[in-house]
């Protein structure tokens, strides 16, 4: 979980690194920072949802 923890931390810090890197503007950088993984959380339910009907439609086309 640590390990986790620390990752998490390291991405919020890179994110904020990158986007203040390319816009200067710090308002900006934090509402990236934190809007983004929001973002990709709800995008990665689809893309799970996506996924798994896909891997489901599979197995059933070769059962």
């Amino acid at each position: 979980m640590a390990k986790s923890a620390v990752f998490g931390l390291v991405h919020i810090l890179t994110a904020f690194g990158v986007t203040y890197a390319l816009t200067g503007d710090l308002a900006v950088s934090g509402a990236v920072t934190f809007v983004e993984p929001l973002v990709n959380t709800v995008v990665h339910y689809f893309f799970d949802k996506a996924w798994h009907a896909r891997a489901e439609a599979g197995a059933a086309a070769t059962a």
